[in-house]
This record gives structure tokens, sequence and C-alpha cells, in this order.
């Protein structure tokens, strides 16, 4: 017998043995990927319905983000495990793996576990939303989003800044936007040589505006004896949306108007005593 029949018989062989498991084992391959492929594309659908949904129904948008992103993430990971026990994976032992693995990845990321308890509880007490001008950790912004881990803030110049989630829980927070009105506070000092009447009267006439509400009342008040000046504090009531332009405006009218009235604003100023030795 020649050694290409002796090749050949050996092949055949072979490909008898072999064929039925390559059949077999490539078809649930084939099956796992191609359910992978479609299950991948369904989720993602799924949850940008569900994110559609709960816009719909005016479900805050860091709520619809989050609950969108944790969604997510589980139904990923149930299809990974759909996918692995249908090519033979065993899956108590995936799932003991799997959880053994995340352990460990806890351990390791306990920064970021943080980050994640801190953005629930931001999304379960709300101590600010979507659009909402806050100061925390040292910067100040609107928030832009919320995501699981960390808060997005646009800042006054446009500048992004990302804040962890576990310190911004932890911290303080001032909010300038949860309430609908807030009181603009206008202090300027006044030379001791001035009329304090005459200077509240001027104070109160720059309050005369649409923007100021009626209650409470504006008001003057004298809220120090400086080292070179009465201080006095025009406050008033606006609407929140109108804070930043009062103030800016109202501070540039009262550095004028007092000036017409003829009533001095003292520049910042040191009495230096020189003494002469043997005096």
């Amino acid at each position: 017998m020649e050694p290409l029949d002796l090749n050949v018989q050996e092949l055949v062989r072979l490909s008898e043995s072999w064929l039925p498991i390559l059949l077999e084992y490539g078809g649930k391959l084939t099956l796992a990927l191609l359910t992978l492929l479609v299950g991948w594309w369904l989720i993602g659908k799924l949850t940008r319905r569900v994110g559609n949904l709960l816009a719909a129904r005016s479900v805050d948008k860091a709520l619809t983000g989050f609950v969108g992103s944790l969604a997510g993430i589980a139904l990923k990971v149930m299809l990974l495990i759909s996918v692995a026990s249908m090519v033979g994976v065993e899956t108590t032992s995936f799932i003991a793996a799997l959880g053994a693995a995340g352990l460990a990845i806890g351990l390791a990321l306990q920064g970021s576990l943080a980050n994640f308890a801190g953005g629930v509880l931001i999304l379960f007490f709300r101590p600010f939303r979507i659009g909402d001008w806050i100061e925390a950790q040292g910067v100040a912004g609107s928030v832009d989003s919320i995501q699981i881990f960390h808060t997005v803030l646009k800042t006054g110049d446009n500048k992004t800044v990302i804040v962890p989630n576990g310190s911004l829980s932890n911290g303080t927070i001032v909010n300038h936007s949860r309430e609908g009105r807030r009181r603009v506070d206008i202090n300027i000092g006044i030379d001791y040589a001035s009329d304090i009447k005459r200077a509240r009267e001027v104070l109160l006439a720059i309050a005369a505006d649409p923007r100021v509400l009626a209650e409470p009342a504006p008001v003057v008040w004298v809220t120090g004896l400086g080292d070179n000046a009465v201080n006095l504090s025009l406050r008033v009531w606006v609407d929140t949306v109108d804070f930043w332009a009062v103030t800016f405006e109202f501070t540039e009218r009262a550095k004028e108007q007092l000036a017409d009235a003829g009533i001095g604003i003292p520049f910042p100023q040191r009495v230096v005593h020189l003494v002469q030795p043997g005096n």
C-alpha cells in the first residue's frame, strides 16, 4: 500500500472521530455567539425604551440615567451567564467564580463602591437635581448629570468638573436653586460725615425695581461701624433666576447714585503714626 493511501485513510479516520464533536460544539458556539449579539442589541434597545418611558412620565433625568445604566449592567451580566451555559460551562461554578471575582474586585475598588453607594444616596435623598446650581467640594456649578459613580458639574465659565459621588454625599452641599426666591444683600460703606437717612433713601430708591418682591419689603440696615466707614446693607428679595443680575446691577447703581447724592464711599485706608526716637 502506498504511503499516500495510508495518509488519506488516517485523515478519514480522524475526521470520522472529530467531525461529530466539531459539529456539536460548533453549532453550540454559533448559537451562543448569535444569542450574545442579538441579546446585546435587545438590551440596548430595552434600556433606551425604559429611559424614554420614564422621561415620558416626567421622572427626574438623574434617576432615569442611573436606573438605565444599572439595568443595562444587570441584564448584560445575566446574558453572559446564559451564553456561558449554552457552550457547556457549568452555571453554578461560573456564578461562584463570578462571585469570587466580584469580591476581589470589590476589595480592590472600595472607593468606587463608596461612590456607587453615594450615587444611590443622592438619588434617594435628592439634595439636588439636574440644572441646580450647587457648591460642594470646593467647586460651584450647574448639575449637568448624575452618573453611577460621579456627578458632572458645569461651571459658570463652561468648565466640566467631575465630582465623586462618595465625597459629594458625605460633604456639605449648598444648593442655590432649591428655593424659589433668594435675598440679595448689597453691602456698602459710607463716610462717617454722611447722612445715614439720606443714604437709606437712595438705596431704597434703587430697590424700586420690578424684579424686587414686595414681600418681604426691602430694608436698609446699619450693620456695623467700621474703622473708616459706616457699613450699610440693602436687603431685597427676588426670584432665584434674577439673583445674580440684581446683585451685579444694584451694586453698580449703589455706587453711582450715592456719589450723585454727595454721599462719600471711603477708600480703604490705614493711619500710620511715626514716632521719633527720644520724643
